[in-house]
């Protein structure tokens, strides 16, 4: 049903364009004779009685029959185009230019076809390209706006997590009545910021995201107070590289929440971000946690998910994610190539 609505839409002048290129292409190539480099009325006769045939496949026979699926109804019109094909070459062309030689006799269907057949096919052929060629288009288009729409998804279940968690955490200090509460609420105000007015395209400036990276740890690093050390790195030596928003985000947040969940004491979160001169970004994050957690749930978070398939959308084969446990420290390695922005 698809092809039927491509065709629905009309001739295009692209498409009229090409059609008539394709007939002077293909007269030349049958009939242009070196030697007697003049146009035979015949030959223009036979011609247009082919293009005529192909007219009905291409844009009869080919929308309502063949793009259906209804292979039996175009087989037996396809027979009947040729039928009516061969009924005029013998009975009208040939009798009207050569009464007293080909016009006298029919040599049969089968010297006929070899006639007929590779001016239409041909001719059918490139309609044939044509249509497969925009249906390409758009089917190109639709996996376009259907990852758009996915990235979009993905993009606003971030925010509702974020917000989740740490108006939670904002809830405890305000209960007990603490001085930071002012200042948490200052620097989760910038990070919802650039969430909601930065974060709208689908790349960002990487100088911001890394800046949102920083916000983000020192509200979290509140949380923690005296009971461990969180450590960020980062050394930028890249120039005008962009990066999907709120990437590496999912990646702090979840080091600091289970950490936080799983130890009182001791807590240990290093995060290091490189982006060499050619675009390489290496991001790492180690976070210490209690054995007794359950493991097999650390890499199985709503925003760990999240994540992992918005890079397969946005940077398929320019990334590398691994993700390691070991004793007492959970590690998350991702490696990718950056673009310029545009």
């Amino acid at each position: 049903m698809e092809e039927v609505t491509m065709m629905k839409k009309g001739i295009t002048p692209k498409e009229i364009l090409f059609q008539v290129l394709v007939h002077g292409l293909i007269f030349v190539s049958l009939y242009f004779d070196r030697n007697e480099p003049i146009i035979q009325w015949e030959d223009v006769s036979f011609f247009l009685n082919y293009a005529l045939a192909a007219l009905i496949i291409n844009y009869v026979l080919l929308p309502k029959f063949y793009y259906q699926k209804k292979y039996w109804l175009f087989a037996l019109f396809l027979i009947l185009v040729f039928v009516a094909v061969i009924v005029v070459e013998e009975m009208v062309i040939e009798k009207a230019f050569f009464p007293d030689t080909r016009g006298q006799t029919f040599q049969g269907t089968f010297f006929t076809l070899i006639d007929i057949v590779p001016a239409i096919f041909m001719i059918v052929g490139f309609k044939f390209g044509w249509d497969a060629f925009h249906k390409q288009q758009e089917v190109d288009a639709l996996k376009s706006s259907a990852q758009e729409s996915e990235l979009q998804y993905l993009k606003s279940q971030i925010n509702p997590h974020f917000l989740f968690n740490n108006l939670n955490n904002l809830y405890s200090y305000a209960i007990e009545r603490s001085d930071k509460t002012p200042k948490i609420i200052l620097e989760l105000s910038s990070i919802l910021r650039y969430m909601l007015y930065e974060c709208r395209e689908k790349f960002v400036p990487l100088e911001k995201e890394i800046k949102n990276l920083h916000d983000y740890v020192e509200i979290n690093k509140l949380q923690i107070e005296d009971r461990g050390v969180v450590g960020l790195v980062v050394e930028n030596r890249g120039v005008g590289y962009q990066i999907a928003p709120l990437i590496l985000i999912v990646f702090v947040e979840n080091a600091f929440k289970h950490s936080q969940s799983s130890m009182h004491q001791d807590i240990r979160i290093d995060i290091d971000l490189l982006v060499e001169e050619d675009g390489k970004m290496i991001f790492k994050c180690r976070n210490s946690f209690d054995e007794s957690t359950n493991v097999d749930n650390l890499s199985k978070g709503i925003g760990l998910q999240n994540v992992k398939k918005r890079l397969e959308l946005l940077y398929p084969q320019k990334h590398r994610l691994e993700i390691e446990v070991e004793p007492h420290c959970y590690i998350i390695y991702l490696e990718m190539l950056l673009d310029k922005t545009e």
